[in-house]
């Protein structure tokens, strides 16, 4: 399978996770939302030394990952890309903090290690929350939930066509390069020279995509803003999930204070 082609078996594979019929996935989008806000923040304000406290806000995602019967292995495949970014973001904070902190068996633990060490921890535990979020909630639900937060309907409308259609984009990139390998069975790859008629090209095809699509978007009564298909409010078991987390979030970040 090509490089598109699995570009697009993880896109589906994402969505499938996200329409389970699993008690997370039934949650009220609006509370996942405002849970994975409340997590990043709560997240990024610990202090860049305080990282053993900083730790136990592991105990949100490794939750989520287990109520969702999500897998680890795959959750690291799919973020392979993003996970080696995060990591690389504190990389140069041990040359320019270099003041001992403490020692583990002997060898001094300085500021610049530690404060790299819980930049890594912040990001992951972000990006993972992030994900999990997607996994267990469809797109149009975490749209639903963004308008009910008061986001401006054109960002929601672009982001929702923008992931819905990002498939589409793919699969017509994925042809073309079918089409050009046919054409060039010995070649490797796109000759630099051919990258600006095949961008070209894509861009075409995706405009006269467009079109249609939006053609068939007013033809079915669109009139700048979607409705989305969320049934009923917030339960008492979704004020009681969300509390709960409230609860241990506000718990773990003021025995740091």
């Amino acid at each position: 399978m090509s490089k598109l082609g699995n570009a697009i078996y993880e896109l589906h594979t994402i969505e499938s996770l996200a329409r389970k019929d699993q008690w997370i996935n039934r949650m009220h989008p609006l509370v996942k939302l405002v849970l994975t806000l409340l997590y990043i923040v709560v997240v990024v304000s610990f202090s860049k030394y305080d990282l053993a406290h900083l730790l136990l806000m592991g105990v949100y995602p490794i939750v989520l990952f287990m109520l969702g019967e999500i897998s680890f292995r795959e959750s690291f495949r799919h973020l392979r890309v993003i996970l080696p970014l995060v990591c690389i973001v504190g990389i140069f904070n041990p040359f320019f903090d270099r003041q001992v902190l403490f020692f583990i068996g002997g060898f001094g633990m300085t500021g610049g290690m530690v404060s790299m060490a819980a930049l890594i921890v912040k990001g992951c535990y972000s990006v993972f929350a992030s994900y999990l979020l997607i996994a267990t909630t469809t797109i149009e639900q975490i749209c639903y939930a963004l308008r009910r937060l008061h986001v401006p309907a054109v960002f929601v409308t672009q982001m929702l066509l923008t992931y819905r259609y990002v498939s589409v984009l793919i699969s017509e990139a994925n042809r073309m390069m079918q089409a050009y390998s046919l054409r060039a069975p010995r070649q490797k790859g796109i000759h630099f020279k051919a990258w600006g008629s095949f961008v070209g090209q894509l861009l075409l095809r995706s405009m006269d995509r467009a079109g249609v699509v939006y053609e068939s978007m007013t033809l079915r009564g669109y009139q700048g803003e979607f409705r989305y298909a969320v049934k009923g409010g917030c339960g008492w078991k979704d004020y009681v999930y969300l509390t709960g987390w409230c609860v241990v979030f506000v718990g773990i970040r003021l025995v740091t204070v």
